[in-house]
């Protein structure tokens, strides 16, 4: 694999700095190099600076790229997706349009457990093929990692099988994906009013198939008082715990702290959501060091008006960090750049906050902080070449994909 040169890079962000997620003023530095060239040998950063001590590094084979006076970052690390599904939801985005609440349609059979019975149908070929096409949309964006949720399986069978197609995902090197099995994303239809029966499936059964097969990194669940409670929660994330399995949850998406009490209290590694959680729920998360995933397209694709309180985070010292929640239902979208834009205008955290948030930050969620999300020497050479002059303009030029180039382990991705 011959080296690879970059070079004429307006600004290149290395988000170089501690060895840690940013808090505080920290999100605001990116480490901006102006003028500025990247080296890649072997699939790894061997320089990032400016343009003039490139030249002699670059050999006769090096392969030469020129970004045209474009910007050039890590590669997004998008912390929450739910991309093993069949089928989708546009009936109910119908339904929301006319009046509808997520939480009638969920009750009439739809929501999760309609994308459960179309999942359930399908061959796991047929979710990977599926899962393929949305793996094009995330490149788009400029997206080289995802965290890949199980959890429309609802199944020993069909839990294992989407996570299967999470593995298969990521085989070729053209995504990297984090697995996290989230069978407790919903009580399925034939345990209705029986959801300790369900809880002790997913604990007893599923939890040690995923571990035997490891084809998880972390466990995830929808904590909500009507759906999985605290105490049945409590049971699946230490079970999970016992597996060798980082905790991740749902939290606070529509009940003030019940599971951000309960994150803190396990110190999980994230809390999601949040969007209800009150100065009490966050001080918690903050003691305990769990990360927030804030998740504003959910919002905004449910028609709601409460965000997440980006700005009272991070005023507090949270290493916060935005994602997609790329699913059927809530959130169908694979765009990153559309999720800074939400990040700035709604949320009011400036673009290198939700830079930082979606890169550095968000590696460091997933467990990969020293191999993604920076471009240092020696890290994995995971970035993209965006169409644009400035770095504020990926949120501010809202509603296209900027990708121009994307390169994962040095390899092109992607390019248009």
């Amino acid at each position: 694999m011959p080296d690879l040169a970059i070079v004429n890079i307006r600004q290149l962000l290395t988000l170089s700095g501690p060895a840690r997620p940013r808090t505080g003023p920290e999100m605001r530095e990116l480490g901006i190099v102006s003028d500025a060239a990247l080296l890649v040998s072997e699939g790894s950063i061997r320089f990032a600076g400016r343009a003039a001590g490139i030249g002699p590094l670059i050999g006769s084979s090096t392969e030469v790229v020129d970004a045209g006076g474009r910007i050039v970052l890590p590669g997004f690390v998008d912390a929450h997706t739910h991309p093993i599904f069949a089928g989708n939801r546009a009936d109910e985005f119908e339904l929301r349009i006319q009046g509808k609440t997520y939480a009638e349609i969920a009750a009439a059979g739809g929501g999760i457990r309609s994308t459960v019975r179309r999942t359930r149908a399908a061959s796991e070929d047929e979710l990977l093929a599926a899962a393929r096409r949305y793996r094009e949309w995330f490149l788009r964006g400029g997206t080289t990692t995802i965290e890949a949720k199980s959890g429309y399986g609802l199944s020993l069978e069909d839990e294992m099988k989407s996570l299967r197609a999470i593995r298969r995902l990521g085989q070729d090197g053209s995504l990297r994906c984090v697995p996290t099995f989230l069978g407790a994303h919903e009580i399925p239809d034939e345990f209705r009013g029986r959801t300790g029966e369900y809880v002790s499936l997913v604990v007893n059964e599923m939890l040690p198939e995923a571990a035997a097969e490891r084809l998880a990194e972390y466990c995830d669940i929808f904590c909500e008082p009507k759906i999985f409670p605290p105490d049945d929660a409590r049971r699946v994330l230490q079970a999970a715990r016992e597996y060798g399995l980082g905790l991740r949850l749902h939290a606070d998406q529509f009940t003030p702290d019940y599971a951000s009490l309960l994150a803190a209290e396990l110190r999980a590694a994230t809390a999601d959501h949040l969007e209800s959680t009150t100065p009490v729920g966050l001080h918690a998360l903050q003691q305990a060091g769990v990360q927030p995933v804030l998740l504003p397209a959910s919002v905004y694709a449910l028609g709601l008006r409460q965000y997440a309180a980006a700005r009272t985070m991070i005023d507090g010292g949270m290493a916060v960090v935005v994602a997609t929640d790329f699913n059927p239902g809530s959130s169908p979208t694979a765009s990153m750049p559309m999720v800074l834009s939400l990040a700035c205008s709604q949320m009011k955290m400036t673009p290198a906050e939700a830079i930082t948030a979606s890169t550095v930050n968000a590696a460091y969620s997933l467990g990969r902080g020293g191999v993604a999300g920076t471009l240092e020497a020696g890290r994995p050479a995971d970035f993209c070449i965006h169409d644009c002059e400035d770095y504020r303009e990926l949120p501010y030029f809202f509603g296209r994909e900027t990708a121009r180039a994307v390169f994962i382990g040095g390899r092109c991705a992607y390019s248009q």
